[in-house]
């Protein structure tokens, strides 16, 4: 139903609680007004396979574009729940999301960046080193990510796996030059990454816009914290443990590292180094499927359920999740409903690749 006292072609979306409010044009999205206009909604996949940028309406009209029922089901529409990354406004709306914000929200960025190194982790995972412009620095928070503008317009997403604070240190050659890493993993037959394993070279000129996603600390919390990641899903957790050592945020946090063979975790060294480092900081990697030559002696089984292994109750902490859809969303599902873990603690990155996309 049309509103017949909005302006012409635009309605007005206000946020509760906090009261912010914006415009929508017409036949837009509520998460891309937002967007464009510097506002901080949570969101993950922006296409409808996620559900991250899930929240209540208050009042209002929405209708939705194409979205998976994994994101959010007839019944939660029913029950007055929308996605704003595919929710057109009919009338002006009323929505509820506690995790609006203002100031957080850098501004969104289409730049070059150059390959400046590209260096196999694992065998099918490439740390890659993009330099950016140097006259205008993007700004980001530890765990975002950014989106390659392919030449067909198609569009791919890599969290930086680097914190804010290190972009300067790009090489020798470019010392003042930002840089920022990138975990990409091999998805054969992918368009994408089969060029990023065979083809792409140093020096190579890539187009990029960012930042974007909702994943980053929130530091206003004195929260315990669990970090849980799969594969590589562990970039923007990388990005954060880096931010929190160097702001000397010292909140309790336990990295729970899971992949289906020890090769999988592929920066273990790492991580080791910052657990001796950070006292604050414990390290439990949890493989699924090792083979007897791996002589794995650690955790196993599904990384999701290491946590609740070791927290039946997670009331009091914030849980920071990445990786493949399957882990996020059962960790969602079953922190909250078993260990009692706030809605609005769970923040999360759901890996979604092209093939999660275009599924039911």
């Amino acid at each position: 139903m049309h509103s017949a006292q909005a302006p012409a072609g635009s309605f007005q979306i206000t946020v509760q609680p906090s009261g912010r409010s914006f415009g929508v044009n017409a036949d837009e999205a509520i998460l891309a007004a937002a967007i464009r206009q510097g506002i901080g909604m949570p969101y993950g996949c922006k296409d409808g396979a996620c559900g991250s940028c899930k929240c209540r309406k208050l009042a209002g009209t929405v209708v939705h574009g194409p979205h998976q029922s994994k994101a959010l089901s007839d019944e939660e529409e029913v029950g007055g729940f929308i996605l704003t990354c595919c929710g057109v406004p009919q009338t002006d709306v009323v929505l509820e999301s506690r995790q609006v914000t203002d100031e957080s929200a850098f501004p969104v960025r289409k730049m070059p960046s150059r390959v400046l190194s590209l260096e196999k982790k694992s065998y099918d995972v490439m740390a890659v080193k993009l330099q950016l412009p140097a006259n205008d620095a993007m700004r980001y928070h530890a765990g975002q990510y950014i989106e390659f503008i392919l030449r067909d317009g198609a569009r791919r997403s890599y969290s930086m796996a680097n914190a804010p604070h290190t972009m300067v240190k790009a090489d020798a050659a470019a010392p003042a030059a930002p840089a920022i890493e990138l975990h990409i993993r091999h998805m054969p037959g992918g368009k994408f990454t089969d060029h990023v394993f065979t083809a792409m070279k140093e020096k190579e000129i890539l187009r990029v816009e960012g930042p974007y996603g909702s994943f980053y600390l929130r530091e206003d919390s004195a929260k315990p914290i669990i970090l849980l990641a799969s594969g590589t899903g562990f970039a923007p957790i990388k990005a954060v443990i880096e931010h929190m050592q160097f702001k000397g945020i010292t909140r309790p946090a336990i990295l729970y590292w899971g992949g289906r063979r020890p090769a999988d975790l592929y920066l273990d060294d790492w991580v080791k180094a910052r657990a001796a480092e950070m006292p604050n900081l414990t390290y439990v990697p949890v493989i699924s499927n090792a083979l007897p030559e791996d002589n794995w002696t650690g955790r196993t089984g599904f990384v999701h359920k290491a946590v609740l292994e070791d927290f039946t109750d997670l009331s009091a902490h914030q849980v920071y999740a990445c990786g493949a859809p399957i882990v996020v969303d059962s960790a969602r599902d079953e922190y909250t409903a078993v260990a009692g873990l706030p809605g609005d603690e769970f923040h999360a990155d759901a890996f979604t690749t092209e093939a999660d996309k275009h599924k039911e």
